[in-house]
């Protein structure tokens, strides 16, 4: 857990303000990342909390350098999937399965 707050803390770039406003800004940053990379709101923001607590702060990077124009949670699965990381792909597509079909806890 506290592995998770420091890679927070290192994402977002701000000092420790206690142990949940850091993960807060942290899923904010990866939400607009998603978002960044074509996923609407909604399924960026469920993925988002799924994922701040699932990876860290090197897999959510390398995540934030996947801009690019609108697309579909499949092609940006499939675009996750040549980062050639086994871990990253594992959460990236099962968070994009669960929150588009309105199963993750995240999405009610």
């Amino acid at each position: 857990m506290m592995g998770r707050v420091l890679a927070a803390v290192l994402l977002t770039g701000v000092g420790l303000m206690g142990a949940c406003a850091p993960a807060k800004l942290a899923e904010g940053r990866v939400k607009s990342a998603l978002v960044d990379a074509g996923l609407s709101d909604s399924n960026a923001a469920c993925m988002a909390e799924r994922m701040t607590d699932r990876l860290s702060i090197g897999q959510l990077q390398r995540l934030q350098a996947l801009q690019g124009t609108k697309r579909g949670l499949a092609d940006y699965v499939a675009t996750v999937k040549r980062l050639g990381d086994a871990e990253l792909l594992g959460v990236t597509s099962s968070a994009a399965a669960l929150c588009a079909m309105g199963l993750a806890p995240e999405k009610n």
